[in-house]
């Protein structure tokens, strides 16, 4: 036993271990990899430094130095806030769908106090960090993290909500006009103008209404990628102008410049028709 822990010991003296949570945002990854700050936190001082050292050769934003827990806290905590933070937008969203208030306009209103930044609702929060890293802390520490874990409770259920609400507006369809609806699912990506699918709700989203009703007509669409093993996708201009309920999931720059017609049923779960307000 003496000798293990003399060896690690002896080991740690020759090779230096530190972590360094990335901040960088899909699709300007290069940019803020030089641009951002970095927290960097080292098992030992040397291997701080050592880190420091080798990150200021090419990063123009501040170096912070600390240690390796909480360096890997940090990038938790990080992406655990904003999840938190998109939660209480998304139970906003929930909320005024009961109430009758257009929940665009109302955040738009409340973020004229000074110091009020609320975020914008969605169909759900994806990606590999926001929707996965609460996860470490609640694991950890499930007695403390209330918030931390309702939060991903929230987010995961109005992906939830969202399919529920576009079958609804289905089944309502089908009594009122004796067919079956044709339903566009516009966006899979887990944000907007990326063509990442990694833990994204509107593809959450799409995989329910189908399961559902795999022999209803769907246009699926993602005009970041060209195809999908699992969906076959439509060109959104396509799918707006053929289908009869028109499900934004997904915030993509292509979806802001349609020209929808009024017959259509559309269900915004981004805020795709509020321009004034997002």
């Amino acid at each position: 036993m003496d000798l293990s822990i003399a060896h690690v010991q002896n080991l740690t003296n020759k090779v230096h271990i530190a972590y360094c949570p990335e901040r960088v945002l899909p699709g300007n990854v290069m940019h803020e990899l030089v641009h951002n700050d970095r927290v960097i936190g080292g098992v030992n001082n040397a291997s701080t430094q050592k880190a420091i050292a080798f990150y200021n050769k090419y990063v123009k934003g501040e170096l912070h130095a600390t240690n390796a827990k909480t360096a890997e806290m940090c990038k938790l905590v990080e992406n655990s806030s904003r999840d938190v933070q998109i939660a209480f937008a998304n139970e906003l969203s929930l909320i005024c769908d009961k109430a009758g208030i257009n929940v665009w306009e109302l955040i738009t209103l409340a973020n004229k106090h000074p110091r009020v930044n609320i975020l914008q609702p969605g169909c759900g929060v994806g990606g590999h960090c926001i929707a996965v890293d609460p996860y470490f802390i609640v694991s950890d520490y499930p007695m403390e993290s209330k918030i931390i874990g309702t939060a991903r409770e929230v987010n995961n259920y109005k992906s939830f909500w969202c399919a529920e609400k576009i079958q609804t507006e289905k089944l309502k369809f089908e009594l009122e006009h004796g067919r079956k609806p044709k339903v566009a699912l516009m966006g899979l990506a887990f944000k907007p103008n990326i063509d990442d699918l990694r833990e994204s709700p509107a593809k959450y989203i799409a995989q329910k209404v189908l399961q559902n009703d795999s022999n209803g007509a769907y246009f699926i669409v993602e005009p970041n990628i060209k195809e999908h093993n699992v969906f076959k996708l439509t060109n959104y201009q396509t799918a707006a102008e053929e289908a009869d309920i028109i499900a934004f999931l997904v915030a993509h720059d292509e979806f802001k410049t349609l020209t929808i017609r009024e017959d259509k049923l559309v269900l915004d779960f981004c805020g795709i028709k509020n321009k004034k307000y997002n």
